[in-house]
């Protein structure tokens, strides 16, 4: 089982705080680090957020969100070995050639160790505040998947449709890795369709064995539509150690391939000494 930490851009003050989360990271021998993303956080919001009970993201408007790809950036530059994983960044909300250089450029100088997780988002007062239509947003996410993949290809890129009209060029470099990993998030609407279409890997947004087991057979139907073998799905999922050691067996079990620890799950007021109480207790037994 390959684990992986997340978030290392949230709350960060400085740039030797996740620099430091990072260099721990891959010291005890965690595989990846993870960043979450949103350009704001409204005062108020009429958006639910799907995954809570009560439709409310967990963080305050004055949470310090580092952009997840400089965050990135930063950690590359300071580590040799873990991978860089966005988990999610929220793709109909940006331009996706711009992404699409962003994504490449990161793989480049981090020796081809980054994953680029992409969602369709949910907080519609967001796509507003960055001047994007909150409509459409998962036929424009489908688009731009399938446009980006074009960019990354290295080859003359020629793609038109509702939402863009690229013709006549080429953008270099190319990602290092190939295929290059698309990591698909959630688990709402058509999301598994996508995953089955578009992604090389989910990260599903749930801790628990028995709701994933239900969620992998959804997955499953729709990879056998798309004539496709639903192992070649790379798992991520989320979990705490507070769930036990028998919880990951459980998890393997279901193909799991990945578990991502939220931080404030470690325990420890100081995350460093989570991470070391992660590395020793379950990484070093299990990982």
């Amino acid at each position: 089982m390959k684990f992986g930490l997340i978030p290392v851009n949230v709350g960060s003050q400085n740039a030797e705080q996740i620099v430091g989360l990072a260099q721990k990271a891959e010291a005890v021998g965690l595989e990846s680090v993870w960043t979450f993303e949103h350009a704001i956080v409204p005062n108020d919001y009429q958006s639910k957020y799907p995954y809570s009970a009560d439709g409310k993201m967990g963080v305050t408007p004055e949470t310090n969100f580092v952009d997840p790809l400089i965050a990135l950036t930063l950690v590359a530059a300071h580590t040799k070995t873990v991978r860089l994983g966005t988990g999610v960044n929220i793709l109909p909300q940006v331009s996706p050639l711009l992404l699409a250089k962003q994504a490449a450029s990161l793989d480049l100088v981090s020796g081809g160790r980054f994953m680029l997780g992409v969602g369709i988002g949910w907080l519609r007062e967001e796509f507003d505040a960055m001047g994007t239509p909150f409509e459409r947003r998962g036929a424009r996410f489908d688009d731009y998947i399938a446009a980006m993949r074009k960019v990354w290809s290295g080859e003359t890129v020629e793609h038109e449709s509702d939402f863009l009209h690229w013709t006549g060029f080429k953008s270099y470099p190319t990602p290092l890795q190939s295929p290059f990993p698309v990591v698909i998030g959630g688990s709402k609407g058509k999301a598994f369709e996508r995953i089955a279409k578009y992604g090389e890997g989910w990260f599903a947004p749930t801790p628990v064995p028995d709701v994933l087991a239900e969620q992998l057979k959804q997955l499953g139907e729709a990879c056998a539509a798309e004539g496709r073998d639903v192992a070649t799905v790379e798992i991520t999922a989320m979990w705490a150690p507070a769930m036990g050691l028998d919880s990951v067996e459980k998890f393997r079990d279901l193909g799991v391939a990945r578990l991502v620890v939220p931080l404030p799950a470690l325990g420890e007021p100081n995350p460093i000494d989570g991470i070391d109480k992660l590395g020793n207790e379950v990484v070093a037994k299990l990982g």
